[in-house]
């Protein structure tokens, strides 16, 4: 549906979505309803040509809105078919003013062409997005890359369902979020299409393109399959047989996966971390050893899916959400498999706290401070806090409520306090979680 346009004073989305740990990242006005990229890229030269075709709604009304997106050359702007008035580019904007005004609560669309050599934006986490490999590509965009590949509304509160199209050379497989929809190979280049159905967070899109290998983990209760370089074959078949026995446990723990598919590319490169993606979790080849050596990474970046990409915070000091979950995640999974216990992770971690400075709250540690493992392992503690105060038959149904209630949509703490409550028998959730999010002390016992 095409928006109202009436005469209007002018009116300007803001320029940012006023969170305090990207102040620049994101957009006001307007929300994206759905995504449509079309990538046409030379893996030799680094040469992206593309359209993006951007549904959104007005949340006020608008003669100007911006999108995030760096690095690369605009080609044509149209709204709903026609050009507008103006079209700016800054370092880190794309800015649109329109004749007339598109009206509050209404549709419209946005094509915009661009190209350009892609790279990664700096940030104070370092570079971030689109960044070539020895022979390929990866995408990593948290928390602010998404802005280096395509336009968008770069910030987590903004979900949005995505169409990508992948388009390079025949040799080359290139991998997306959500299921591979479409596929067709014409004069050497091939194009893969991939739909992700459910709302993701733009930071959470990703492309990763490689001489890859596939090999199918299993199908039920969804496909899961690995990408991998040919020589890391008998590795991968090992490092990465557990995926789906810890598909099973974590969905017994936690309520359904909540995506169509999971996949995992291991690069041919070596990586500094892991990284998630929706329905997607990339691994260097230096994870991968054929030893079982990397079985907690790969537990965490499954257990992400749930925890950060099903349900995502709206604001980045919240990102204990994420890893302290996925990192109790991992002590989750040695306890299930016969490894170590949760009670014994926790002991170890706190004592490893204990010698570590406690200059930060993990509940708002900063921007430059929010990847810091502290963040991970004390939100994994404060977890561990309130299983021991209202025992494992309450907390995991507690967590089964707060995942199905809060599924592919936005959480903040106080969410995951008022559920887990609702099944506590009484216990003061929010105390507990409070010593252990909202102090810089480390609780006693």
């Amino acid at each position: 549906m095409s928006a109202p346009m009436a005469s209007h004073p002018s009116t300007f989305g803001a320029s940012t979505a006023g969170d305090d740990y990207l102040p620049t990242s994101g957009n006001g006005g307007y929300s994206v309803v759905r995504y449509d990229l079309d990538l046409d890229y030379r893996v030799a030269t680094n040469r992206l040509t593309a359209t993006a075709l951007i549904t959104a709604r007005a949340t006020m009304d608008l003669t100007r809105f911006s999108f995030d997106f760096a690095g690369l050359s605009v080609v044509r702007v149209t709204v709903n078919g026609v050009r507008p008035r103006k079209i700016a580019e800054t370092v880190r904007k794309l800015v649109v003013t329109v004749d007339e005004v598109i009206l509050d609560g209404t549709e419209f669309v946005v094509e915009v062409r661009y190209r350009g050599a892609p790279h990664p934006v700096r940030s104070a986490w370092g570079e971030v997005g689109w960044e070539e490999l020895a022979d390929g590509v990866i995408v990593a965009g948290q928390p602010c890359g998404a802005a280096s590949w395509y336009p968008c509304n770069d910030q987590p509160a903004d979900k949005a369902t995505y169409r990508i199209t992948i388009t390079c050379e025949a040799a080359y497989t290139a991998v997306s979020n959500g299921p591979l929809v479409a596929r067709s190979t014409r004069s050497g280049r091939t194009s893969w299409t991939y739909e992700m159905r459910q709302p993701m967070a733009s930071y959470l899109a990703t492309v990763q393109i490689g001489r890859y290998r596939s090999r199918r983990l299993a199908a039920e209760p969804v496909v899961q399959t690995v990408f991998h370089p040919g020589r890391l074959e008998r590795e991968v078949s090992i490092d990465f047989a557990p995926v789906p026995q810890m598909m099973a446990v974590f969905s017994e723990l936690f309520g359904p996966y909540p995506f169509d598919e999971y996949t995992v590319v291991v690069t041919d490169d070596a990586l500094e971390i892991p990284l998630e993606a929706q329905g997607l979790a990339v691994f260097g080849s230096n994870h991968v050893n054929g030893m079982h050596g990397a079985d907690r990474l790969i537990a965490h970046e499954l257990a992400h899916q749930w925890f950060g990409n099903s349900l995502t915070v709206a604001r980045w000091r919240d990102i204990w959400l994420h890893e302290g979950f996925a990192c109790y995640a991992e002590w989750l999974w040695a306890e299930s498999s016969g490894g170590v216990t949760a009670d014994a992770n926790a002991a170890v971690h706190r004592a490893a706290l204990e010698a570590q400075p406690r200059d930060i709250v993990i509940g708002d540690p900063g921007p430059r401070a929010m990847f810091d493992d502290r963040v991970y392992k004390r939100g994994a503690l404060a977890l561990h806090a309130v299983r021991r105060a209202v025992g494992d038959e309450a907390f995991f149904e507690g967590l089964r409520a707060y995942v199905a209630e809060c599924t592919h949509g936005l959480v903040a703490p106080i969410d995951f306090v008022e559920i887990m409550e609702q099944h506590s028998g009484g216990v003061d959730v929010g105390s507990v979680v409070d010593r252990w999010v909202e102090k810089r002390s480390l609780p006693k016992g």
